[in-house]
């Protein structure tokens, strides 16, 4: 919203301290419990100079007193990041019955969501940050208004059960923060009620949202340096249709802070869905947006790093720029009424260092196989890695990332003496949008 010229609107270590924000609304200060009493979301419209200090003041006083990863040597960051994670569904009757009479586990009950997070740790050996998109809301008990009929086709019911919050926190260890992106199509299935249930639940298990407003999610590694997330997808607002707002946030955070990763769901999906094009995306007759003007806008903003999800498959990275971007790491654990076969169960985790100069080191993709849903095995043939090479390299002949097929390092491709360079997103007149 617009602040007046004798306000601020202050959000004082909201994602350093995994704070509410404050807000601005009229000349009260107003406090109230939400709506599980919880937490306290403090309202406040204080002077400018005087909000100033306090909010630098509460923001120093959160980083004295533990807010920081403080796993690394200052000035560097250590991210990894998924695609989507679903750890079972409680809105689906049909597909739990399925699912604990399976091939697999025959008769058995729906596995717990910490065995399913399990295998993931591994691939997030290393990270000070991980960060995935949670593919549902996390809850339980009745709904005021079911999402689906069962006369609707392309429509699925997405809540995790309560301890899906805790098992997310368990893939990395403290102080490594882990941070969830909740602007998708799933967050909402289970109403207005069941995302503030989400919110809590999450909060309660020390794991940071983004995309929940526009705000940036931010994690502190020193007093002078820190990472700020900001999470988009076709259906938040703005979303990643409206790039000149898009540009607006990250070019504001990128002003601020040292670090600035952008996180979205967008696409279209399925296997017919792994090549990315400068086009605009539709799926089920929605408008998902153009994920290469989305991914450039945010770059040329001033992201370092842009990691998209939503097609349910992997495709291309993308060097843009002294930005990386990956167009979809497909899925990571999928526990619920989702199709697995080929190309879908493939998925992969993108780890890299964000360093001192603002820039991105030793970037590296680690490969996934999901044989059944849950079910995540080491993927020894890296067929992943296979797969993201030829997508980017048909995709992006100029910029697509070379991927190196035994260690899963990511590297810029050579260009040729001579060769003209790519065209950047400003030069570029786009349609659809």
């Amino acid at each position: 919203p617009a602040q007046r010229q004798d306000d601020v609107l202050v959000r004082a270590a909201d994602g350093i301290a995994n704070a509410h924000p404050a807000a601005v609304f009229g000349r009260r200060a107003l406090s109230q419990p939400d709506r599980l009493g919880s937490h306290r979301h403090e309202v406040t419209l204080l002077p400018r100079r005087r909000a100033a200090r306090q909010a630098v003041g509460c923001i120093w006083a959160v980083l004295m007193t533990g807010g920081s990863v403080g796993a690394r040597p200052p000035r560097q960051l250590r991210i990894c990041a998924g695609g989507d994670i679903t750890l079972g569904t409680n809105l689906d009757t049909a597909w739990a019955l399925r699912a604990t009479d399976s091939a697999m586990h025959p008769f058995a009950s729906l596995r717990a969501p910490d065995s399913l997070v399990l295998p993931l740790r591994p691939l997030m050996r290393g990270a000070d940050v991980a960060l995935v998109n949670a593919e549902g809301a996390i809850g339980d008990g009745p709904i005021a208004e079911p999402k689906c009929t069962p006369a609707q086709a392309y429509c699925f019911s997405l809540r995790q059960p309560p301890a899906a919050a805790h098992a997310l926190r368990t893939l990395v260890d403290s102080p490594a923060v882990v941070v969830v992106n909740l602007a998708n199509n799933h967050a909402h299935d289970a109403g207005l009620d069941g995302f503030l249930e989400t919110l809590a639940l999450l909060d309660s298990a020390g794991v940071r949202v983004t995309g929940q407003d526009t705000m940036p999610t931010l994690v502190a590694v020193t007093r002078r340096d820190t990472l700020a997330i900001l999470g988009f997808s076709a259906w938040s607002d703005p979303g990643v249709r409206q790039l000149d707002a898009v540009r607006r946030l990250v070019a504001r955070a990128a002003a601020r802070y040292r670090w600035v990763v952008v996180t979205a769901h967008m696409g279209a999906e399925g296997a017919s869905a792994q090549h990315t094009a400068d086009s605009v995306e539709r799926y089920a007759g929605e408008v998902r947006g153009n994920p290469v003007a989305f991914a450039h806008s945010a770059v040329d903003a001033g992201a370092l790093l842009v990691v998209a999800h939503g097609p349910h498959v992997l495709r291309a990275i993308e060097w843009w720029g002294r930005g990386l971007i990956a167009y979809s790491l497909g899925n990571l654990i999928n526990y619920g009424p989702f199709a697995l076969g080929d190309p879908r169960d493939r998925g992969a985790v993108l780890c890299a260092t964000l360093d001192r100069t603002g820039g991105i080191r030793a970037p590296q993709l680690r490969s996934t196989y999901q044989m059944a849903p849950g079910e995540i095995v080491p993927d020894s043939a890296r067929v992943a890695l296979r797969l993201v090479a030829m997508l980017s390299r048909s995709d992006f002949p100029e910029t697509g990332a070379l991927v190196n097929q035994a260690s899963g390092a990511v590297r810029r491709r050579r260009h040729r003496p001579g060769a003209a360079p790519a065209l950047r997103s400003a030069d570029v007149t786009r349609s659809g949008d």
